[in-house]
């Protein structure tokens, strides 16, 4: 083989990977942005405030997952008016969902129909006066 063959044939291979690379990043199914941003982004200090109130119970475990019986325990340090839980996919935004609560202490979930992995549990509930959000971590076998 020449010079001019093989560098013909360099390119051939390098357009053919690129060309590849291209369309595997276009097809490529990305869940990196909510699909309302910005009104996420205007409410932020909402959820700062929210924070801000529960910053007393992040020394308190709240949230228990008890692996053997498949079921998550919130145990709400104030009295719950009204509230929702959020079970968090980060993996795929598909599977994400969000169960409303009202005057449930402790609130019990089974996680028998969750897909196994990792999922983040985000509360947020008020006791009418204030409003409170924690966040934990939750990894389903």
């Amino acid at each position: 083989m020449n010079w001019g063959k093989s560098i013909v044939l360099s390119f051939v291979v390098f357009a053919s990977f690129i060309g590849t690379m291209a369309y595997k990043m276009a097809t490529a199914k990305v869940d990196l942005v909510r699909t309302n941003y910005y009104q996420k982004e205007i409410d932020f200090q909402q959820q700062i405030d929210r924070e801000n109130n529960s910053v007393t119970f992040k020394n308190n475990k709240v949230m228990t997952y008890s692996a053997e019986n498949q079921v998550l325990r919130i145990g709400f340090p104030t009295p719950v008016s009204k509230g929702e839980v959020t079970f968090f996919r980060p993996s795929d935004k598909g599977l994400d969902f969000t169960i409303p609560i009202q005057k449930t202490t402790p609130f019990d979930y089974s996680t028998q129909k969750l897909s196994k992995g990792y999922w983040k549990v985000q509360v947020t509930w008020t006791d009418g006066r204030r409003e409170y959000y924690l966040e934990d971590e939750l990894f389903v076998n």
